[in-house]
């Protein structure tokens, strides 16, 4: 399970994964994507063999009941690990839930922003400034950087946290 924040380059990471072998994407913000899994067993069961990535797999809590009876079939025919690439927010709804049902199953992995041996030293003010996101720090200015931090915020506020629910606003 790669976690870390929205925009911090998880889902390119994981195309990026996805081109050197056999796998399938799903983004389960897309209706669509959400439809493949109606019934999720049947479908994953067809894509044993690739690598099944699930981007925003808190979208569909209940899908972890299904994920933790592939991953058992699947290890008792051998297949120990690379079945699954689960992406996500660090939220502690989508860690418990998790927890609950894929425990010694999963490896949880943070992905943070951008590093400072990353970009290098003679980036560290524009790191400063702009933050680690990549797509924040690598505008053509930094005003660009700042609108488009502005706009990340501006979405994080009136989009996402509201979706974390009640216990969220205590």
């Amino acid at each position: 399970m790669l976690l870390g924040p929205r925009q911090v380059g998880k889902t390119t990471l994981a195309l990026a994964i996805a081109d050197a072998r056999p796998a399938i994407y799903l983004d389960l913000e897309r209706e669509a994507d959400r439809v493949v899994l109606a019934e999720p067993d049947l479908f994953l069961d067809e894509q044993a063999g690739k690598l099944a990535i699930l981007d925003e797999v808190q979208q569909m809590p209940g899908l972890f009941a299904s994920l933790r009876g592939q991953i058992d079939a699947r290890r008792r025919k051998g297949l120990r690990s690379g079945q699954f690439l689960l992406l996500g927010s660090a939220s502690s709804a989508l860690l418990r839930q998790s927890a609950e049902s894929l425990a010694g199953r999963v490896r949880y992995v943070e992905m943070p922003s951008l590093q400072l041996d990353e970009v290098g030293a003679d980036r560290q003010n524009d790191l400063w400034l702009r933050g680690g996101f990549p797509d924040s720090f690598q505008t053509g200015s930094d005003r660009a950087s700042l609108t488009w931090r502005e706009d990340f915020q501006r979405t994080c506020l009136d989009r996402d946290i509201p979706a974390l629910g009640p216990a969220s606003r205590r």
